[in-house]
């Protein structure tokens, strides 16, 4: 990446690498590195240094934390952070609700909500998907009907990662459903221990507990809570997506993953040597090295043209969500294929509770990593959705 930078983006990335190398402990460290699962504990006191030192929510207006830092300056942020294996800031706290607060909220919201949320000392969860809306989120039924000062909010939340951990959630929720179904949305924050708040986890085909159903059954919510206008909720959520899908790229932890995988194989003895010395296994490699090296020069010209500060979503970040969520894919596809049976025996003894096979450090998290990466072209707008804003805001088809 350096070859990329001006001489003062270099001397950035230098300043970043240093100070997440020599301020993050490095058990957090190792635990990123090694694909072992990160306790609320890990990634609250790993964002709590961050933020102590201002790199927490660098994105943010000044006043709330952020950093005068330019689209690549950003970048280098996340990626060296990534390339370090430092746990990431809370993506709903960080990425997600923060931003639409700090443009979108009012005084006393900010002055509530913003310190808080860059602390960790709030957990968001978002309320976003339904049953029935997924990648047609406008189709969401969850309701909010106003009733004096409070609304009753009445459906159902499904696919909400980490909730079990959430202390408030911020929700779309139809506030008028004889409109257009995108004109009828208001962005909502609701007190996750409010009466008739019930959250039920959900099994994962990789043994875990990472996501979660929220059902709300008359839940009274302050108007206060309201985020901007009612009505308002669904520009407010393109915003909060644009955002999300830059993020959703992960090119440095795909490097990270992506050189986890070369390792493996230079250890992985065939009949003929390595399984690096495999035509087809290093010709597949390197294709997969040449496309993220092509993605992250995609990103950055894209921030490079990036006005600073913007506050309108770039369609371009569409380009990044499918070509990276993509590529994450892959990438744990391949980790897969190295380790072979190996793979196969962890997961068993994962879901019935069994102690772990002998894999190679580092390794243990491959094919759970594997299953849970095919959310990836899913969440934050699916491939078909990104397609279809390319075709229309950049291609004009």
């Amino acid at each position: 990446m350096d070859t990329l930078l001006s001489a003062e983006e270099r001397e950035f990335a230098q300043q970043m690498r240093q100070f997440y190398r020599t301020e993050i402990p490095e058990e957090l460290r190792f635990k990123v590195a090694t694909g072992q699962e990160l306790s609320k504990e890990d990634m609250v006191t790993s964002q709590r240094i961050l933020n102590a030192n201002g790199y927490a929510v660098p994105h943010w207006p000044l006043e709330w934390g952020g950093q005068d830092w330019t689209p690549v300056q950003r970048h280098i942020w996340l990626e060296e952070m990534q390339l370090a294996c430092v746990p990431s800031p809370l993506p709903f706290n960080v990425s997600m609700v923060g931003p639409v607060i700090a443009n979108f909220g009012s005084q006393e919201l900010k002055e509530r909500f913003l310190p808080a949320t860059a602390n960790i000392d709030i957990w968001w969860s978002q309320g976003f998907s339904e049953p029935n809306a997924g990648s047609d989120l406008a189709s969401l039924a969850t309701s909010a009907v106003r009733s004096g000062d409070k609304y009753i909010v009445n459906g159902q939340k499904t696919w909400t990662t980490l909730g079990q951990y959430g202390d408030w959630i911020f929700m779309l929720v139809r506030t008028d459903a004889n409109v257009k179904k995108q004109a009828g949305i208001s962005f909502l924050l609701i007190d996750m221990k409010s009466p008739g708040v019930t959250l039920r986890p959900i099994q994962l085909i990789d043994g875990g507990h990472e996501v979660n159903e929220v059902f709300f059954d008359n839940v009274e919510v302050p108007v206060d809570n309201l985020v901007g206008e009612e009505n308002k909720g669904w520009t407010y959520a393109k915003f909060l997506l644009g955002n999300e899908r830059t993020g959703i790229a992960r090119i440095g932890a795909s490097k990270v993953n992506l050189a986890r995988a070369k390792a493996y194989a230079a250890v992985t003895k065939t009949a003929t040597g390595t399984l690096l010395d495999d035509p087809l296994f290093s010709a597949r490699l390197t294709r997969l090295e040449a496309e993220l090296t092509a993605l992250e020069m995609t990103q950055l010209r894209i921030l490079s043209t990036q006005a600073a500060g913007s506050d309108k979503p770039d369609p371009r970040s569409s380009v990044l969500k499918l070509k990276g969520s993509q590529l994450q894919e892959d990438i744990s596809e391949i980790l897969v294929d190295v380790l072979g049976p190996q793979g196969l025996d962890f997961v068993t003894d994962r879901v019935q509770g069994e102690g772990l096979t002998d894999l190679p450090l580092g390794a243990v998290d491959a094919l759970p990593a594997y299953f849970n990466t095919r959310k990836v072209t899913i969440y934050g707008g699916s491939s078909e959705v990104q397609r279809g804003i390319i075709s229309k805001a950049l291609l004009g088809l």
